[in-house]
């Protein structure tokens, strides 16, 4: 092993040099702002257990120390090179075994994602198809960016990268039963499967982003008045058409499927520009059994108001800004693929989370990147941020074009 690959100490605290400094601020900030609203939204759900409301506020700053050490440890140690390796096949066939391992713990809201840990006083729960996101992304890049010969054929090309990407998205929606996750998954493949400049690639890419808007428009579609009769004829299970049913008109049945839009609008409501204050929602008190997860933002603007909202904005915004002017200077594909993919990654989450929350979108289940609760989320997006340091690193050592 070459001395500059030694694991060291300092591999675990920091991040190697030439990261940039900005990303690194804005997600410090998101972490920390992440567990202190967690604690903040668990009140509710912990009324009179102090121990508990602690033991939640412990599982969310570990998980987020985990996932800083994840991304200073990637920053250090991950090269584009080893994507292209043998070893990089074996994770994506042992991902798929972690998915369908999952199948035997027992589910919750209808879904089997999640591997329970037993441990005294809590249960440990890890979200393996969180970490599938980034393998699609790595996937992609290994065998469609930087390609060489000009005469492969799209079948050539694809076959491999997109069959694995399909056997996750069918084992997740089919075995776990999550389709939130299925369809984060779909979208960010999508988009960077449509960065590679290779001629056999151009048509399918031509198709894919003539789905991608069609999928926009159809979703659209379906949650306007209009929609609701062709929802109903669905073959789809009945809390899938309900969370249809209910971005349509959350007050049709405000005290049975719509009554989580219904608080979180509410929470809306009362924070005005400055919020009633921080720990100080009374929505978090009203039976919101989603108030630290799905609707940690509703929890979040009642407490800080508009100002806590466009602070948020802006940290996310600052973090996706970075991720792209690097994706731009950077010539080579598979870095533009990484970085491009790391920004969807939280633009997709953001999206769908704060669509489904404010009633534009059906919901998903999908977090709010780095506030939610929830450690799988937290680790993940921070491992992808990591690999993605990692890859400004080496451009700015002169290591990539």
């Amino acid at each position: 092993m070459q001395k500059k690959d030694r694991i060291r100490p300092s591999h675990f605290i920091k991040l190697a040099s030439g990261c940039d400094i900005w990303i690194l601020l804005s997600i410090l900030l998101l972490a920390v702002g992440g567990t202190i609203m967690v604690g903040s939204a668990s009140m509710g759900l912990n009324i009179g257990n102090s121990l508990s409301l602690a033991i939640t506020v412990a599982k969310q700053l570990a998980f987020v120390i985990a996932g800083y050490v994840m991304m200073c440890f990637a920053s250090h140690h991950f090269r584009i090179r080893s994507i292209t390796k043998p070893g990089f096949v074996t994770i994506m066939f042992l991902m798929e075994g972690v998915l369908l391992f999952c199948r035997i713990f027992e589910g919750a809201g209808g879904a089997y994602a999640w591997i329970r840990i037993p441990f005294p006083y809590a249960e440990i729960t890890i979200q393996p198809s969180e970490f599938t996101k980034i393998v699609a992304i790595l996937i992609l890049a290994a065998y469609l960016g930087d390609a060489r010969k000009k005469n492969r054929t799209f079948f050539e090309m694809c076959r491999i990268p997109l069959g694995i990407i399909l056997i996750y998205v069918l084992t997740i929606i089919f075995i776990q039963k999550d389709f939130g996750s299925a369809a984060v998954m779909l979208m960010i493949s999508f988009v960077v499967a449509l960065i590679p400049k290779h001629p056999g690639l151009k048509k399918a890419q031509r198709i894919f982003s003539v789905l991608f808007w069609l999928a926009v428009v159809a979703v659209f579609y379906l949650i306007s008045p209009y929609g609701m009769a062709f929802i109903e004829s669905l073959p789809l299970m009945t809390y899938q058409k309900n969370r249809f049913l209910s971005a349509i008109n959350p007050f049709q049945d405000r005290y049975g499927e719509g009554y989580h839009l219904v608080n979180g609008l509410i929470s809306f409501a009362k924070g005005g520009m400055f919020g009633v204050g921080l720990g100080k929602s009374i929505q978090k008190y009203t039976d919101f059994p989603a108030a630290n997860t799905d609707f940690i933002l509703a929890i979040l603007v009642e407490e800080t108001g508009f100002v806590g909202f466009l602070v948020l904005m802006s940290l996310y915004t600052l973090l996706l800004v970075r991720l792209f002017i690097y994706a731009n200077k950077i010539r080579s594909e598979r870095a533009k693929m990484i970085l491009v993919g790391t920004a969807m990654y939280f633009m997709v989450h953001i999206f769908l989370n704060v669509g489904g929350v404010s009633g534009m979108i059906p919901l998903t289940g999908v977090p709010l990147p780095l506030m939610s609760a929830g450690g799988s989320s937290a680790m993940s997006m921070m491992l992808a941020v990591g690999i993605s340091q990692a890859v400004i690193s080496q451009y700015h050592k002169g290591e990539l074009e």
